[in-house]
């Protein structure tokens, strides 16, 4: 029997991987253009909320880069 909805193909999973990190992104940028002048702590606990979800999607992005076979040579000095 074939399936009635095939599996994405990776690209597509890196696709809307990369989606999700820039919604992410954005996410992070519109919190910090209401930061008011002195952040209360609801304001850290949010911006530590949006960091971390941004973060973990980054990850999850180059995961979806790896696995579609976009594997860069490490930047870091030897």
């Amino acid at each position: 029997m074939t399936d009635l909805y095939p599996a994405a193909d990776q690209r597509e999973l890196l696709r809307r991987a990369a989606s999700a990190h820039t919604a992410a992104a954005r996410d992070v940028e519109a919190f910090l253009r209401r930061l008011p002048e002195v952040p209360d702590p609801a304001d850290i606990t949010e911006y530590a909320t949006l960091l971390t979800r941004e973060e973990q999607t980054r990850a999850e992005r180059q995961d979806a880069a790896d696995a579609a076979g976009l594997q860069l040579p490490s930047l870091e000095a030897e």
